[in-house]
C-alpha cells in the first residue's frame, strides 16, 4: 500500500467499521452485535495463543541468517494475522481474517509477498576485499558525499611537490 493513501484509509476504515456496527445492529440488534465483537476477539486471542508469536521469531531469525522466509512459513504467519485482525473490533477486518483462511487468498497473498520480500542483514566471514562483513561499512554514490582536502591534507598534492 503506498504510503500516500495510508492516511486515509486510516481515517476511512474506523468510519466504515462504524456503519458496519450499525448496519448489522440494526439487522441482529444490539446485543447480538455486541456478541460478535466479543466473540471475534475470543477467538483471535484463541488463535493467537494457538501460533503463538514463534512463528514471527522464526521468520524473522531466517531474515536474519540471510534466508528468504519460506512459504511453509507464510500460512502460520497469515493465521497470526487474521488472528490480529479478529481482535480488532469491526466486521471489515474480521471478514479480512476470514478471507485469510482461503487457500487461494494465501496464494494470492504469497505471490505478492514473495516478490516484495528484501531481506537485510548481513552474515559472518570475510567478504573479498578482506574486509569483515560485520564491520560498519558505508557505501556511498560520488554525489552522496564531496569534501574538498583542506591545505593541510596529505592528499592536496601540496606534500607531493605538486
Amino acid at each position: 500500500m503506498p504510503l500516500k493513501i495510508l492516511p486515509g484509509f486510516l481515517l476511512l476504515l474506523p468510519l466504515a467499521e462504524i456503519a458496519g456496527f450499525v448496519l448489522v445492529g440494526r439487522v441482529i440488534g444490539l446485543w447480538s452485535t455486541l456478541a460478535l465483537v466479543i466473540l471475534s476477539f475470543m477467538v483471535g486471542m484463541a488463535l493467537l495463543r494457538r501460533q503463538g508469536v514463534g512463528i514471527l521469531r522464526r521468520m524473522s531469525a531466517e531474515g536474519r541468517n540471510g534466508m528468504l522466509p519460506g512459504r511453509e512459513l507464510l500460512r502460520p504467519a497469515m493465521f497470526v494475522i487474521a488472528a490480529l485482525l479478529l481482535m480488532v473490533p469491526g466486521f471489515i477486518t474480521d471478514i479480512v481474517a476470514l478471507l485469510i483462511f482461503i487457500p487461494a487468498v494465501r496464494d494470492v497473498a504469497w505471490r505478492y509477498v514473495s516478490r516484495r520480500f528484501v531481506v537485510v542483514g548481513s552474515t559472518g566471514g570475510f567478504s573479498s576485499s578482506g574486509r569483515s562483513k560485520d564491520s560498519k561499512i558505508v557505501d556511498l554514490d560520488d554525489d552522496d558525499f564531496r569534501r574538498e582536502p583542506d591545505g593541510n591534507s596529505p592528499w592536496s598534492g601540496k606534500h607531493l611537490g605538486k
